[in-house]
């Protein structure tokens, strides 16, 4: 395993982050596993290296914090052996605040996620999503005092438009140091704005869905169907002149196209970490192998000469 800094931060973090949003109750979603079947991968990914973790609040009502926060108790010896991140945004509860990034929801939010995690400080404390009905000022003052209170170290942001990751990076006493994005080789987008704007600013990228829920991986449809993610299920249009280039890279090389895929997002400007969702042994073998799959000009300029712009994806 290889390990970088998370933007200009002083955090080094694996280059690999395993996503936990695949472990929590199945009563929650079909796809879910529950923490017997989640314990052997990460165990898997701990013995290769990973140190970087990422759940949120709301993935199976609370429960993946939970898991998140008992197997790493069992798998490391220290607490600060590992990176922990979580996420804060969507509702928890029926009442009106139980949502959002107004200062309310964010110290109820904070105190909950510590407690289910079972730990006194979280290392990466992300927004989920952006607010529309909360001042900016008033989430970014909330951070800052979740920050200065020492429950949370470091702060994060998820999957919103370049000018209002920009606007919040302005106000900020403590600024965002990394941002998780949808970002793999069949939906580029981020290009055009946010991820220049991360290079020029020294944040942290972490694409998520780096594998586009699979289709990256040949994996079969329906093995994941995460929610809430309003992505394609198939590939369409040029989509497929990008998969076909993929299929070449790995075939010539002899390793399956997911690692080509991973190992492209890490050769990408500002790109830390790909949070990847592993629901088998494999998958997590297939994730670390591409952390020293060193990609050649060549190969990276035909893996992306197929590409189109795409319409843009709900935020």
């Amino acid at each position: 395993m290889l390990y970088a800094r998370l933007g200009n931060s002083g955090l080094r973090v694996s280059r690999i982050a395993l996503g936990m949003m695949s472990y929590g109750d199945p009563a929650t979603d079909s796809w879910v596993l529950p923490e017997e079947r989640a314990e052997p991968i990460v165990r898997r990914a701990v013995e290769a290296g990973v140190t970087f973790f990422d759940t949120a609040d709301m993935y199976s009502n609370g429960v993946s914090e939970e898991v998140t926060g008992r197997l790493l108790a069992k798998f490391f010896a220290r607490r600060d052996d590992y990176v922990l991140a979580t996420k804060v945004f969507y509702p928890m509860t029926p009442d009106p605040n139980g949502r959002g990034l107004s200062r309310k929801h964010i110290m109820d939010a904070v105190d909950a996620s510590l407690a289910r995690l079972g730990t006194d400080h979280i290392d990466l404390y992300q927004i989920h999503r952006w607010d529309d009905f909360t001042p900016i000022e008033e989430t970014m003052s909330a951070l800052h005092d979740v920050v200065r209170a020492g429950k949370v170290r470091y702060l994060g942001a998820s999957l919103m438009r370049a000018w209002q990751f920009a606007t919040a990076q302005f106000v900020a006493p403590t600024r965002f140091v990394s941002m998780q994005t949808r970002y793999n080789l069949v939906y580029r987008e981020e290009e055009r704005e946010m991820i220049p704007f991360c290079a020029d600013r020294g944040v942290g990228v972490l694409p998520y869905s780096p594998l586009a829920r699979g289709v990256l991986a040949a994996r079969p449809p329906g093995t994941v169907t995460p929610r809430l993610l309003a992505e394609p299920r198939t590939p369409a249009g040029n989509d497929v002149d990008v998969l076909n280039a993929l299929r070449v890279v790995a075939e010539a090389r002899g390793v399956p196209a997911a690692q080509v895929a991973l190992a492209w997002t890490m050769r990408k400007p500002a790109v830390v970490a790909p949070v990847v969702g592993a629901t088998t042994l494999g998958q997590v073998d297939d994730a670390v192998a591409s952390v020293e799959l060193a990609l050649t000009d060549q190969e990276l300029t035909a893996l992306e000469a197929p590409y189109r712009s795409h319409e843009l994806l709900p935020y």
